[in-house]
């Protein structure tokens, strides 16, 4: 009877530690209705940044395609684009060094087109026409699935990437999302509320190449992990004293 008694004692805070209740946890877009009203779509330019590779390639009105072969990279490396190094420079055929990093792709494509022009004209009329090649952004935390995330254009807001992730998982905080960001080698941290009507003005809305995302656990997922590590450790007393209660009856009975 002692016996069932102490076990009792055991379950019984068990149980009553398990029943705490649930916390409401934001959706995505919730404060958004039909009456929020239009906004301006803003896709902000991207700005180039180190270990970014560009496809360019320049094409001009001379009527000789071999004009402008020097200022291509070979078909063979076409595909591979020009690497920014530690220094923010790329390796131009013909034209040398070029610091690219801090510049939007129209910046890069002027700069190209001064160079192929003056003070000598080296290519009649040129147009330089530039693309990312590894636009990747990182998602971590309380996602479906984390990792590195590469997608083939140019524009990747925050719900696409977090959808690319396999979404914000039943634990993880919709309503403080943070973003690090890398601009003109310095580190910047943003946090979005993807509950907010507001979200479309962020300036995180739209992600930019390298951006690192980090959904973390809300309150309730850490304390049933707190909670999870507690009936752990409940449970092996259980064991321990279930086991040395066994042990004590048959020494009694012998």
């Amino acid at each position: 009877m002692k016996f069932n008694r102490l076990l009792l004692l055991l379950v019984l805070p068990l149980y009553f530690f398990s029943c705490k209740p649930v916390q409401k946890i934001p959706n995505y877009l919730e404060n958004v209705t039909d009456s929020t009203g239009k906004g301006e779509v803003k896709i902000p330019e991207l700005k180039i940044q180190k270990n970014d590779i560009l496809s360019i390639n320049v094409y001009s009105a001379s009527t000789d395609p071999r004009s402008d072969a020097p200022y291509n990279l070979p078909a063979s490396a076409a595909n591979a684009g020009f690497l920014v190094d530690a220094a923010g420079n790329i390796q131009y055929p013909q034209l040398g060094t070029i610091h690219v990093e801090g510049l939007t792709k129209q910046d890069l494509s002027a700069e190209i087109k001064k160079r192929l022009t003056t003070p000598v004209e080296l290519l009649k009329d040129p147009s330089v026409i530039i693309r990312f090649l590894n636009f990747k952004v990182t998602i971590l935390g309380q996602v479906g699935r984390e990792g590195s995330v590469t997608v083939p254009g140019e524009r990747l807001t925050i719900l696409e990437a977090l959808g690319l992730a396999g979404g914000i998982t039943d634990y993880g905080k919709k309503n403080s999302v943070k973003i690090v960001r890398e601009t003109n080698g310095q580190r910047e941290t943003g946090i979005i509320d993807l509950s907010s009507k507001d979200i479309f003005e962020s300036p995180y809305y739209n992600l930019v190449q390298n951006d690192l995302i980090i959904v973390e656990p809300t309150k309730q997922r850490m304390n049933d992990a707190e909670q999870t590590r507690i009936s752990q450790k409940i449970a092996f007393a259980f064991t321990l004293i279930t086991a040395a209660a066994t042990l004590a009856n048959i020494f009694i009975r012998n």
